[in-house]
C-alpha cells in the first residue's frame, strides 16, 4: 500500500475514478446486503453520468481519496437532503476501497467533508465496520430509521448523528 495519500475537493474530471471506487466499494462493503447479480451488473457509464452531473451541479461537496494519482475513495457532504435534519450538514456518502482500509484514507475524507462539527449520516444497519468508524467520531443513533432502496433492493437504514 502506497503511502502517499492525499485527498483534495474533486474536479469534473474525477468523475469515472469516483464511478469506478463506487461499484467496486459496493461490491466488497454490500456483497451481504444486496443480490450477488445486483452487485454485478452496476455498470461504470451510468454511474459515471450521475457523478459528472453531481459534480456539475455543485450542490454538495465532493472530496477524493488519492493513493499517488489514483482515486481509492470520496466522500460527499452537504446541506443535508432531510427535511428538518438533525444537524446543519449531511454526509451524504464516503466509500473507501478495501484494500485502503486502516490506510487513513476514510479519516481524512470524513475530515474533510464534515470536520468535527455537527453533522449527521444515514448508515445500512447492517454495517458493522461503518458503525464502528463513525462512533469513534463521536456519531451516536438518534433513533431514526427509514428504508431505502440500493441498486433496487430495499435496505434498513438507521440515521447517526454528532
Amino acid at each position: 500500500m502506497t503511502t502517499d495519500l492525499t485527498v483534495r475537493a474533486a474536479v469534473p474530471d474525477d468523475a469515472a475514478g469516483i464511478a469506478r471506487v463506487h461499484i467496486q466499494a459496493w461490491r466488497e462493503s454490500y456483497a451481504h446486503l444486496l443480490p450477488a447479480e445486483v452487485l454485478a451488473g452496476l455498470q461504470q457509464a451510468p454511474r459515471e453520468a450521475r457523478w459528472d452531473a453531481i459534480i456539475a451541479a455543485a450542490t454538495a461537496d465532493i472530496w477524493v481519496a488519492c493513493a499517488g494519482t489514483g482515486i481509492v475513495g470520496w466522500a460527499s457532504a452537504g446541506a443535508g437532503r432531510d427535511d428538518n435534519g438533525p444537524r446543519p450538514r449531511e454526509l451524504e456518502g464516503i466509500y473507501v476501497l478495501a484494500s485502503h482500509y486502516g490506510s487513513g484514507a476514510g479519516q481524512m475524507l470524513l475530515d474533510a467533508a464534515v470536520g468535527d462539527g455537527g453533522a449527521y449520516l444515514w448508515i445500512a444497519e447492517d454495517n458493522p465496520r461503518a458503525f464502528a468508524f463513525y462512533r469513534r467520531n463521536g456519531f451516536v443513533p438518534d433513533g431514526a430509521t427509514a428504508e431505502h432502496e440500493l441498486a433496487g433492493t430495499p435496505v434498513r437504514i438507521r440515521r447517526m448523528v454528532r
